[in-house]
């Protein structure tokens, strides 16, 4: 299987092409190979090539798809699929397809497959280019002038190790050589304690509180204190934080459309499904006698359409 790793290579490209203009869709479902005497067909090969392939690929027909593909992918999609064929007979002629174990993983396999079908029915269509863009909107609204802080630190452990690295600045050390050797945050030592900009939420609130006070080229007065450690904040700039472009927000907004789609149609159908429970668990769930899972997260949301 590691020459598919060539074959996934190839495909992001193709993935493009489902956008132009795709051969006819053919009708045509042909044997591609024989395995152990069992026929493979075209169909099969795209089957099991499916978790390779971009989501715009994945509708198109067979004979259409293959036609598209660069010959060394088409390949490789055929001996994945001959190879898996094979290792199905001989687990089948192992008596594998019988074993209960595997039967009950067969069977909750193919349940999690109809939740993320029906998830998928349910969901795509709600998060449409007009509710991307109207949320869009409602961020971008939100987010004007909001401010960002480009700020450096230094972590230490203790206080005093705090205050012996004030005293250093103070004494004329440059602040980034200090955090060079001294800081233990291993995300910006290297940089000389750079955290780039950040907004006021993105920081736990002792530390963002002692940066959002300060002005450009100050040091802290006194050791911040949060649940990290003991820091000592040097801002470097302030801004009215950009807005970020609507093809920049784009994918995350999906993301979150999708997740709050994906809950509210879990939420409904549950609440629609008359259920008798027998383990004596509250109604409420997660108190005592409850089941830890009574609030488990839902299934993911699907992938969003391609537009």
């Amino acid at each position: 299987f590691r020459s598919l790793i060539l074959a996934a290579t190839l495909l992001a490209p193709v993935a493009a092409l489902a956008q132009a203009t795709a051969p006819a869709p053919a009708a045509e479902d042909p044997v591609i190979a024989k395995v152990d005497g069992q026929e493979l067909r075209l169909s099969d090969v795209a089957a099991t090539a499916s978790d390779l392939l971009p989501q715009q690929l994945r509708s198109v027909p067979p004979a259409a798809l293959m036609q598209m593909l660069p010959p060394e992918v088409s390949r490789q999609l055929v001996d994945r699929a001959i190879t898996e064929r094979a290792l199905v007979i001989a687990a089948r002629n192992a008596g594998l397809d019988k074993d209960e174990d595997v039967r009950r993983r067969v069977r909750r396999a193919e349940e999690q497959e109809l939740q993320q079908a029906l998830l998928a029915r349910e969901v795509n269509a709600q998060v449409t280019e007009q509710a991307v863009r109207a949320r869009y909107d409602q961020e971008a609204a939100r987010r004007q002038g909001e401010e960002e802080v480009h700020a450096r630190h230094i972590l230490v452990q203790t206080e005093t190790e705090a205050r012996a690295a004030m005293a250093e600045i103070k004494g004329g050390a440059d602040f980034a050589e200090v955090a060079k050797r001294l800081s233990k945050d291993p995300g910006s030592r290297d940089s000389g304690g750079d955290l780039g900009f950040f907004k006021k939420g993105d920081m736990v609130p002792e530390f963002a509180e002692a940066a959002f006070a300060m002005q450009p080229g100050q040091v802290s007065s006194a050791p911040v204190r949060t649940p990290f450690g003991w820091h000592i904040i040097k801002v470097e700039e302030r801004r009215t934080a950009p807005v970020p472009s609507f093809e920049e927000s784009r994918q995350e907004i999906e993301r979150k459309l999708l997740e709050e789609q994906v809950n509210a149609t879990v939420r409904r159908i549950r609440a629609a499904a008359k259920v008798e429970r027998f383990d004596q668990a509250p109604a409420t769930g997660g108190g005592p006698g409850g089941s830890l899972l009574d609030n488990a997260s839902p299934p993911p949301a699907p992938a969003p359409q391609p537009r």
